[in-house]
């Protein structure tokens, strides 16, 4: 049986993903309050969980699922052109969910209970029967937990060796929360192919104005409670660079709402990058919070 070449299977693990969960992953490391110094190999073997493992298992399962789809929207990808022939799509997400399983038991038993979770998940959004990504609603909300909530989980278990301080979880359900919108963002490239099988994305359920609008809102939104509760635990400077960091994108989301399909991509590059940076900040503000006990 032919073989993929190794070019087409980094191609189809997507590396330009991994960034997410490993930002994630690394603003957990930070808002667990707990020094670096000796951490350093179990904090590249958490990266290395979240980003070139985890998440690119999830990219794996997508492309074996989505390879009708793909046919349609993006024929050039590594399954639908042939360049991953035969069965290969679906044994490498399946030896990848094994190295994931078995880098996530040496890291610990959170570490461990949080990565399954984050498997099933991202089998169940592609997969049938359940196939979460059918639905806008249950698709985008298991994506965005997966790139967000539990890679900074994760990071902060990690490093505390236990569950999380409950602030520390807080935040990163919120972030969680505004990266639904995000994960709205990426489906307006594919609406037509969505349409023809059946896969109820928000703008395909919404309209492109109507999903561009909701997408903007659920990424505002937790932030400003995050604003709020950096407020009232008197993180008065962290709170006013999130602030800044919000109003910058509401500029962005501006122009982007114009012509939100022609400008999702664009806003991705632009409004996403300063979500993100909002993330570290938020990070860093939960320190000495964590340090100090409730």
């Amino acid at each position: 049986m032919a073989k993929p070449a190794p070019s087409a299977v980094v191609e189809l693990l997507k590396p330009i993903t991994w960034f997410a969960p490993m930002w994630a992953f690394a603003c957990g490391v930070v808002s667990s309050g707990q020094p670096a110094t000796g951490q350093w190999p179990v904090i590249a073997a958490g990266v290395l969980l979240a980003g070139p493992l985890v998440c690119a298992t999830s990219q794996a399962a997508n492309d074996w699922f989505d390879r009708h789809v793909d046919a349609i929207n993006e024929p050039n990808r590594p399954i639908p052109s042939g360049r991953i022939p035969g069965r290969w799509g679906l044994y490498l997400a399946m030896g990848w969910t094994a190295l994931s399983l078995v880098v996530a038991a040496v890291l610990g038993p959170w570490i461990l209970g949080a990565a399954l979770f984050g498997l099933v998940l991202a089998w169940i959004y592609s997969a049938p029967p359940l196939r979460l990504k059918q639905n806008g609603w249950w698709g985008n909300s298991a994506v965005a937990l997966c790139y967000e909530g539990l890679p900074w989980f994760t990071g902060a278990a990690v490093m505390a060796a236990a569950l999380p301080d409950r602030r520390v979880l807080l935040v990163a359900l919120l972030y969680s929360v505004g990266a639904h919108g995000i994960m709205t963002l990426n489906d307006f490239k594919s609406m037509e192919g969505d349409r023809q099988m059946g896969l109820r994305s928000l703008p395909v359920q919404l309209g492109q104005d109507n999903a561009a609008r909701f997408a903007c809102f659920v990424m505002a939104l937790p932030q400003v409670v995050v604003i709020a509760l950096l407020t009232a635990w008197e993180r008065l400077w962290h709170a006013g660079i999130v602030g800044l960091l919000l109003l910058g994108q509401l500029a962005l989301m501006a122009h982007f709402l114009k012509d939100p399909r022609a400008r999702a991509a664009w806003y991705n590059g632009t409004g996403t990058t300063l979500y993100v940076l909002g993330m570290l900040v938020s990070a860093f503000a939960l320190r000495p919070l964590v340090q100090a006990g409730p």
